[in-house]
């Protein structure tokens, strides 16, 4: 009784280890994932270059208007 308890655990974990490799070879081949990841990676760098910019803009735009304050 014993050995045919180990026998259906056996069995189980193979169907399960068969299950997995079919999963694995799913996630490797799909690309909808990387196409995502991609454009999340551009709009980051997007966003960090308008953050960058609207930093350096806003700072020489605030010696502009305290000129423009300080002559009227």
């Amino acid at each position: 009784m014993n050995s045919m308890r180990k026998a259906a655990r056996r069995v189980a974990l193979l169907q399960s280890l068969r299950i997995d490799a079919a999963r694995i070879k799913r996630f490797v081949s799909d690309e909808q994932g990387v196409t995502a990841i991609e454009y999340g990676l551009i709009a980051a760098l997007i966003a960090v270059v308008i953050i960058g910019a609207v930093t350096l803009v806003g700072t020489d735009l605030n010696a502009v208007f305290t000129t423009i304050g300080n002559d009227l």
